[in-house]
């Protein structure tokens, strides 16, 4: 496919690099090499990502020329723009970086505004440190504001299945003004189990590209066995994802962690999902000592209302914990069943 007015040419089937922040150096590269040899090129990482720049650069400082690299900076002025910047250039063991991405800004940076990033960016690009501008976000406004200025390549947005209608526009109004349309979260933050159905849906559009957050090599393994035979939609997949979509839709949390930290520790990001969690995954992994210590934690929250303030999706995320603990203490006590 090819990513808009970038150019970049990749397969539909790209790499999200954030989850190896967890594993070592070794076995990191080790996953990405085998992607990149089972015909992976674009690799989507952050400087947010703790250390998985470092390992990206691991992997591929001594083949730059053979993968599109994305990453993003999370600045608000120029002087972390240059900052971050020149870190990730040196993590990543190369002198220009295909994407840069302004991380999920509350705003859309524009020329001359009082940031001052988008300026800086513009520059980075004369100066060859970047080849395209993008922006990542998790708010409709934001996003549209992006599309419709002109200003960006490329827009990386949650995007699957059960998406809404508004969010599904996207991809089209990008396609309009050819624009790439990187697709996160495409398994709805761990919600969708079916890699099959994920693929099948994000396939209709053929300018979306969906990178795949991936931690072990089975995981790999498993989305590099569609690169030969693309999985389409059909009746039977449409009627599973109709099931999930009247099962999911609505009011869930799609776990993006922009509420976090809480001020009490609550792992906002699973626990305000853990029903969800508890019906389409194993249960027994989730009613284990440790996770009945972070549900326990909800018990202390202190209604501050800064979570509901952050959630880009606008969930009044205090009244979603209580109904998952309410509903976890329920199924750990085995008067509900799952």
């Amino acid at each position: 496919m090819r990513l808009g007015k970038t150019g970049i040419e990749t397969p539909q089937n790209a790499f999200g690099v954030l989850p190896l922040q967890r594993v070592p150096d070794d076995e990191a590269v080790r996953i990405l090499k085998r992607a990149y040899e089972g015909g992976m090129t674009y690799f989507d990482t952050a400087r947010n990502y703790s250390d998985s720049e470092h390992k990206v650069g691991l992997a591929f400082g001594d083949m730059r020329d053979k993968v599109f690299i994305a990453t993003k900076t999370d600045a608000t002025n120029t002087d972390k723009f240059w900052k971050d910047l020149e870190t990730s250039l040196g993590e990543l063991r190369c002198d220009y970086i295909d994407v840069y991405q302004f991380h999920n800004p509350p705003f859309c940076p524009r020329p001359g505004d009082e940031s001052g990033v988008y300026d800086a960016a513009l520059k980075a690009k004369e100066q060859g440190k970047i080849r395209h501008i993008g922006i990542t976000n998790h708010r409709l406004d934001v996003a549209r504001e992006a599309i419709d200025s002109g200003l960006y390549e490329t827009l990386q947005f949650p995007f699957s299945y059960l998406s809404s209608d508004s969010d599904i526009a996207l991809a089209d109004m990008c396609k309009k003004a050819d624009m790439g349309f990187v697709a996160m979260k495409a398994l709805a933050g761990g919600l969708i189990t079916n890699s099959e159905m994920a693929f099948a849906f994000i396939a209709q559009y053929d300018n979306v590209l969906p990178i795949w957050g991936v931690q072990k090599m089975s995981e790999l393994e498993e989305w590099l066995s569609f690169m030969d035979g693309m999985p389409q939609m059909n009746d039977k997949i449409r009627e599973a994802i109709e099931a999930d979509k009247k099962e999911l839709g609505g009011e869930f949390c799609r776990g993006c962690g922009y509420c976090m930290p809480c001020p009490v520790g609550i792992q906002i990001n699973m626990c305000a999902r853990m029903s969800l969690l508890l019906r389409r995954s194993p249960s027994a992994g989730w009613m284990n000592d440790f996770w009945k210590g972070e549900m326990a934690k909800i018990e202390n929250c202190l209604n501050c209302g800064a979570c509901k303030g952050k959630c880009p999706y606008g969930l009044d995320t205090p009244a979603l914990l209580k109904r998952n603990l309410d509903d976890y203490k329920d199924v750990c006590a085995g008067r509900v069943s799952v």
